[in-house]
């Protein structure tokens, strides 16, 4: 915009031009917007940007030069709990107490505050972060590092993340594109029509392979076809295919943080699928634990509010209120496991260019 609007340039250099993420642009708004309004975010949405520094939460000189973008325009960082400005207008005097990005409020919500406490949340696409505690963690396995929250004045918590592009995505591509289901629902009971997968392997790739692979001239397939799979094999591969990226993103981080987890919480749409809730604890050979409210990422925004103003006295409360609906553990046999893996590591490899 600044390179191509002589006015944005023109503007800012009368200190007219403020810049930000959404959520910067909601609390300028609600806090009085050109009446004095807060112009501000938070460390977990700065750091999308890629010009925060993750060691200072502040935003980074060089990188700023690199870009060509004038510090003053930006926002101030602020913590993910902390006091933002009361509201005006709408419900005025409403103190703004939390502000987070979408997938890390999502680990708020799971009360994921331990290192190596980790949560999938399952939608379009699948994205999990593991908390690495107050050490900012380099991966070596083609994973992000983030801010996972700060909470006032205490340390940042740090994460490691993964993100994979399409897991309820490929439901709706078999409902809209291809029509063998009507709803994203009958996903569930078309796969239960057979026992296993019948050899059958869905990967994909349709914009490339993210975490942790990075391929992005990748392209999706389905192998193994015989003359005996049928449509019920393609969902039930379908399904699969979410919980096999889940378990290379998990891989992932385990070598990276060098723990050893036996925990994932889970939430968003698709885990409302009780049968890919039980083939993804068989996969990772790991607990899967889903709670009451799905919904965690407003749930999260609204934990990290609480605190600030006083409603929830600690974390530890936040723990105790978390309620939990379904838990599922591993029951597959180990030589079945292992063979599912291997077929489905060659599958992928497939995709490459």
């Amino acid at each position: 915009m600044i390179n191509n609007y002589p006015q944005i340039r023109d503007d800012i250099s009368k200190n007219e031009v403020y810049f930000g993420n959404v959520d910067t642009r909601l609390i300028w708004t609600l806090t009085g917007g050109i009446h004095g309004g807060k112009h501000l975010t938070n460390v977990t949405n700065a750091s999308r940007t890629m010009m925060m520094d993750l060691h200072t939460l502040s935003w980074d000189k060089e990188l700023l030069d690199i870009l060509e973008i004038p510090h003053e325009i930006l926002p101030k960082i602020m913590p993910s709990s902390n006091y933002f400005g009361d509201t005006v207008n709408i419900l005025s005097g409403t103190p703004i107490g939390g502000d987070l990005g979408d997938q890390q409020a999502a680990l708020f919500g799971q009360v994921c505050f331990q290192p190596g406490d980790a949560k999938n949340t399952y939608g379009t696409g699948c994205f999990m972060l593991l908390n690495t505690g107050t050490e900012i963690i380099k991966s070596n396995h083609g994973l992000l590092t983030t801010v996972g929250y700060k909470i006032g004045k205490q340390d940042p918590v740090y994460c490691l993340e993964g993100s994979i592009a399409i897991t309820g995505a490929l439901v709706q591509w078999l409902r809209d594109n291809i029509g063998i289901i009507q709803s994203s629902q009958e996903i569930e009971l078309l796969a239960k029509t057979v026992d296993d997968n019948g050899g059958v392997y869905f990967v994909p790739a349709f914009s490339g392979l993210y975490a942790p692979h990075w391929h992005a001239n990748a392209r999706g397939l389905i192998i193994g076809l015989t003359q005996y799979a049928n449509k019920g094999h393609i969902a039930k591969a379908a399904l699969e295919a979410t919980a096999y990226q889940t378990f290379e993103v998990f891989e992932a981080m385990k070598k990276d943080a060098n723990i050893d987890s036996n925990l994932l919480k889970v939430d968003g749409g698709m885990v409302r699928n009780d049968l890919l809730m039980q083939f993804q604890a068989d996969v990772l050979e790991e607990e899967v634990v889903r709670p009451t409210v799905i919904e965690t990422t407003a749930l999260g925004a609204a934990y990290a509010a609480g605190l600030e103003v006083g409603f929830w006295k600690s974390q530890n409360e936040l723990v105790k209120n978390l309620q939990m609906d379904s838990t599922w553990g591993p029951s597959m046999d180990a030589n079945k496991r292992s063979a599912l893996l291997h077929n489905w590591r060659k599958a992928v490899k497939r995709t490459y260019n």
